[in-house]
Protein backbone atom coordinates (compact mmCIF):
# COMPACT_ATOMS: atom_id res chain seq x y z
CA UNK A 1 0.00 0.00 0.00
CA UNK A 2 1.49 2.98 -1.03
CA UNK A 3 1.11 6.14 1.50
CA UNK A 4 1.13 9.84 -0.34
CA UNK A 5 2.01 12.83 2.19
CA UNK A 6 1.93 16.52 0.71
CA UNK A 7 3.29 19.57 2.02
CA UNK A 8 3.40 23.32 1.63
CA UNK A 9 0.09 24.93 1.57
CA UNK A 10 -1.11 28.04 2.62
CA UNK A 11 -2.64 31.35 2.06
CA UNK A 12 -0.93 33.93 -0.70
CA UNK A 13 -1.87 37.12 -2.30
CA UNK A 14 -2.59 36.79 -5.87
CA UNK A 15 0.44 37.02 -8.14
CA UNK A 16 2.45 35.23 -5.17
CA UNK A 17 4.12 31.71 -5.08
CA UNK A 18 3.44 28.83 -3.05
CA UNK A 19 5.79 25.50 -3.49
CA UNK A 20 3.67 22.05 -2.79
CA UNK A 21 5.63 18.55 -2.23
CA UNK A 22 4.67 15.33 -1.62
CA UNK A 23 6.93 11.76 -0.99
CA UNK A 24 5.79 8.88 -1.53
CA UNK A 25 6.28 5.66 0.79
CA UNK A 26 7.79 3.85 -1.81
CA UNK A 27 7.69 4.07 -5.94
CA UNK A 28 7.08 1.10 -8.19
CA UNK A 29 8.36 1.46 -12.28
CA UNK A 30 6.62 2.91 -13.85
CA UNK A 31 4.54 5.02 -12.45
CA UNK A 32 2.81 8.50 -12.85
CA UNK A 33 2.31 11.03 -9.98
CA UNK A 34 0.03 13.95 -10.37
CA UNK A 35 -1.47 16.79 -8.81
CA UNK A 36 -4.89 17.80 -8.52
CA UNK A 37 -7.05 20.23 -6.97
CA UNK A 38 -10.95 20.45 -6.07
CA UNK A 39 -12.57 23.55 -5.17
CA UNK A 40 -16.10 24.21 -3.09
CA UNK A 41 -18.84 22.75 -5.60
CA UNK A 42 -16.27 21.81 -8.26
CA UNK A 43 -15.28 18.44 -9.21
CA UNK A 44 -11.74 17.25 -9.10
CA UNK A 45 -9.49 18.34 -11.64
CA UNK A 46 -6.15 17.31 -12.78
CA UNK A 47 -3.32 19.96 -12.67
CA UNK A 48 0.36 18.59 -13.89
CA UNK A 49 1.47 15.15 -14.17
CA UNK A 50 4.67 13.56 -14.19
CA UNK A 51 5.80 9.99 -15.62
CA UNK A 52 8.85 8.24 -13.90
CA UNK A 53 10.51 9.02 -17.11
CA UNK A 54 10.21 12.51 -16.43
CA UNK A 55 7.47 13.33 -19.34
CA UNK A 56 5.18 16.32 -17.64
CA UNK A 57 1.48 17.55 -18.78
CA UNK A 58 -0.51 20.17 -17.60
CA UNK A 59 -3.88 21.56 -17.45
CA UNK A 60 -4.30 24.48 -19.52
CA UNK A 61 -5.41 26.82 -17.28
CA UNK A 62 -2.16 26.84 -15.07
CA UNK A 63 0.35 26.18 -18.38
CA UNK A 64 3.36 28.41 -17.92
CA UNK A 65 3.19 29.28 -14.00
CA UNK A 66 2.92 25.78 -12.63
CA UNK A 67 5.96 23.15 -12.60
CA UNK A 68 6.07 19.39 -10.89
CA UNK A 69 9.18 17.74 -10.63
CA UNK A 70 10.65 15.26 -9.02
CA UNK A 71 13.71 15.64 -6.70
CA UNK A 72 15.59 12.77 -4.46
CA UNK A 73 12.27 10.78 -4.35
CA UNK A 74 9.87 13.72 -3.64
CA UNK A 75 7.89 15.49 -5.72
CA UNK A 76 7.07 19.40 -6.01
CA UNK A 77 5.03 21.61 -7.53
CA UNK A 78 6.08 25.11 -8.00
CA UNK A 79 3.25 27.41 -7.86
CA UNK A 80 3.56 30.59 -9.21
CA UNK A 81 1.56 33.96 -10.97
CA UNK A 82 -1.03 32.35 -8.81
CA UNK A 83 -4.65 33.97 -8.94
CA UNK A 84 -7.77 33.38 -6.99
CA UNK A 85 -9.23 31.14 -9.07
CA UNK A 86 -6.26 28.42 -8.01
CA UNK A 87 -8.06 28.39 -4.59
CA UNK A 88 -8.77 24.45 -3.86
CA UNK A 89 -7.57 21.75 -1.71
CA UNK A 90 -4.90 20.02 -3.69
CA UNK A 91 -4.11 16.63 -3.92
CA UNK A 92 -1.29 14.49 -4.78
CA UNK A 93 -1.94 11.14 -6.89
CA UNK A 94 -0.32 8.22 -7.83
CA UNK A 95 -0.83 5.43 -10.08
CA UNK A 96 1.13 2.63 -11.47
CA UNK A 97 2.00 2.32 -15.06
CA UNK A 98 3.44 4.24 -18.32
CA UNK A 99 0.25 6.81 -18.69
CA UNK A 100 -0.72 9.84 -17.13
CA UNK A 101 -4.42 9.93 -17.75
CA UNK A 102 -5.88 12.94 -16.60
CA UNK A 103 -9.51 11.66 -14.93
CA UNK A 104 -8.87 11.18 -11.06
CA UNK A 105 -10.76 7.79 -11.97
CA UNK A 106 -7.50 6.24 -13.17
CA UNK A 107 -5.26 6.42 -9.94
CA UNK A 108 -5.06 4.54 -6.92
CA UNK A 109 -3.29 6.11 -4.17
CA UNK A 110 -4.33 9.70 -2.56
CA UNK A 111 -3.40 12.04 -0.14
CA UNK A 112 -4.83 13.66 2.46
CA UNK A 113 -4.81 17.08 0.50
CA UNK A 114 -3.38 20.51 1.57
CA UNK A 115 -5.26 23.94 1.56
CA UNK A 116 -4.09 26.31 -0.79
CA UNK A 117 -5.96 30.53 -1.14
CA UNK A 118 -5.00 32.76 -2.91
CA UNK A 119 -6.61 36.54 -1.85
CA UNK A 120 -7.35 38.87 -4.69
Amino acid sequence: QVQLVESGGGSVQGGGSLRLSCVASLYSYPYCLAWFRQAPGNEREGVAFIGSDGRTNYADSVKGRFTISNEHAKNNLQMNSLKPDDTAIYYCAMRIGSLCPMSPNEYYYWGQGTQVTVSS
